[in-house]
Order: structure tokens, then sequence, then C-alpha cells
């Protein structure tokens, strides 16, 4: 699986934010997040964010994302701080002085790919409420578990045989994924 990284995931928050005009609550967004997450690996056959999915009472969850939003992250000087604010009322808001989704500079760690599925996952699912959002990750799901109260891991092979892959088939992707993230570190190694 690819590492975890928190500036793009920071871009990928702060363009769903400005798509809704800058606020929304963080719950949603989080939905929106793990859903958009979820389509580029059913697309691509990797994640966007690096990060683990997690069930949770509320639906599923990308683990180190939700982690950022209910507590902002721990390093002093992080892509996550400069991009979004907490606010009152449990939402979040866009931080970094970014006035649309086309500013190319600001948005420097999303493709044209992944801009495509947080248009898509926007367009189908950002005019739910946030509890309805919750409710209907329930059901589009399928790899969504009750936790009863806890959280339980979602693999990627489940997310990859919710999207309707066979088994083999999600095998076959996550060799590729781990192929993939083992020539990163080769190459970074090498740097």
């Amino acid at each position: 699986m690819t590492m975890f990284s928190e500036n793009k995931t920071a871009q990928m928050a702060g363009y769903l934010l400005l798509k809704r005009g800058g606020r929304m609550a963080y719950i949603k967004l989080m939905k929106l997040l793990y859903l958009a997450d979820r389509e580029y690996m059913i697309c691509y056959g990797d994640s966007m964010t690096g990060d683990r999915a997690v069930s949770m009472n509320n639906g599923p969850v990308l683990s180190r994302t939700y982690d950022l939003l209910k507590s902002g992250s721990p390093e002093e000087e992080s892509p996550w701080d400069d991009w979004i604010s907490g606010e009152a009322n449990y939402e979040v808001s866009v931080k970094k002085n970014v006035h649309s989704i086309d500013d190319e500079d600001a948005f420097d760690e999303l493709s044209r790919a992944d801009k495509r599925i947080l248009d898509r996952i926007f367009a189908e699912y950002g005019h739910y409420k946030r509890f309805e959002l919750c409710d209907l990750t329930h059901q589009v799901c399928p790899e969504w578990q009750n936790p009863h109260g806890s959280s339980v891991p979602i693999s990627p092979k489940a997310i990859f045989m919710a999207g309707g892959k066979s088994e083999e088939e999600a095998i076959l992707i996550l060799e590729r994924m781990r192929e993939r993230e083992l020539l990163k570190q080769f190459s970074s190694e090498l740097a």
C-alpha cells in the first residue's frame, strides 16, 4: 500500500471544501475523502492518500485522516494544518489562501485523474447532509462492517472485491501495489 501522504490528503480536503464554498461538517468531509480514495483504488489499483481504511460506527473512514480531522497534526509544521482549520459546530474550513480549485500551484499534488475522481464523488455525494451520507456509506460500501463501538480494519482486498473485482484480480492488484511501493522505497534510498 502506498505510504500516507499528508500533503496530498490535505490538498484533497481543500479541493472538496472549496467545491462546497470553503466549509463543511468534518464528518461529511471524512466520508467524501473515503469515497474518493475507495473509487480511486477500484479504478486505478492504488490509493490516492496511502491511508488505512477502517470501519467505525458512522461508516468507513481513513484512519490517519480521521486523526487529522479530529486533532490536527502532531507536527509543528504540517501540510494539514496549513490547509485545514477546525471551526465551531463540528465543521472545518479551508485555511490556506486559495480561492479556486483551478489553482494549479496550490493543488500541485493532485493529478487530473485525482481531480476527476474528487469531482465525480462530490457530484454524486456532495449534496447529502452529513448524517445522510454516513447512513448511505453503510449501504454503498459493502466492505464496511459494524464495529459495535470500536474500529475494524478494512483491507484493500475487501475494497477491490466490493468494487466488483474477483478474489484473483484483487490479489494481483495488491501484488502490483506492493511492487510499486518497493520500487518507490528503493528509488528514494538511491536518491
